[in-house]
């Protein structure tokens, strides 16, 4: 359906609020800036503020259903004959290789995430998000494979396949923080996903090949 315009003014207006709100944090950090002081750059009322963003952590933190599904999307959208683990690091690979923002491969991703790493209130939030992204997608799995409820797999494939992705997250902001150039961060990122996707069994790399017996 097409978007109504008193959707798109709100979704701009959502937007804007979390753009001017995100430099601020950028520039001073998260705990010094106050919602006041988003309000006002962002020529708004405090109470609107509000009104988009309940708490301040979803100020920087706006597009969190949509990380939280990308995974369980990536599984459920996965080709015939591809498992879901591999189906999620072939789209590793792409974002890192064409340097996708959703990889962190933006220079700025550091700067963000000194900006988290900073904060308890956004590091607790971050835990929760990735913890968030674990249930989410192990119930896709269970859902994709006909597991049993009291059948373990696919948490444990779920948990496996965030920490590959967090810790691919940690070495882009890693290589941003030494200064690496981006073509450079790519090739020894893209090295790194080939490491780890060595060291995992044929059962888990298999896990949930899609329409295969």
């Amino acid at each position: 359906m097409a978007e109504g315009l008193r959707e798109r003014k709100k979704r701009q207006t959502r937007q804007h609020i979390s753009d001017m709100a995100t430099a601020l944090f950028l520039e001073h950090g998260f705990d010094a800036v106050t919602i006041a002081a988003v309000a006002e750059v962002a020529d708004v009322s405090v109470n609107t503020v509000y009104n988009y963003f309940p708490a301040k952590e979803d100020l920087l933190f706006d597009r969190e259903d949509e990380v939280v599904e990308r995974p369980s999307l990536l599984v459920r959208e996965r080709a015939e004959g591809t498992s879901a683990v591999r189906a999620v690091l072939a789209r590793l690979r792409q974002d890192v290789a064409e340097r996708n923002p959703y990889a962190g491969m933006d220079p700025g991703y550091a700067r963000f995430m000194r900006v988290v790493q900073e904060s308890p209130t956004l590091m607790a939030r971050v835990l929760r998000m990735q913890g968030r992204t674990v249930d989410r997608l192990a119930a896709t799995l269970r859902e994709e494979t006909g597991a049993a409820p009291d059948d373990p797999t696919p948490e444990f494939i779920a948990h496996q396949v965030i920490g590959m992705q967090n810790a691919v997250h940690r070495s882009i902001a890693r290589c941003h923080d030494a200064g690496g150039a981006p073509e450079r961060t790519s090739v020894e990122v893209l090295r790194q996903i080939d490491v780890m996707e060595s060291l995992l069994s044929d059962r888990v790399l298999n896990y949930a090949a899609k329409n295969t017996p």
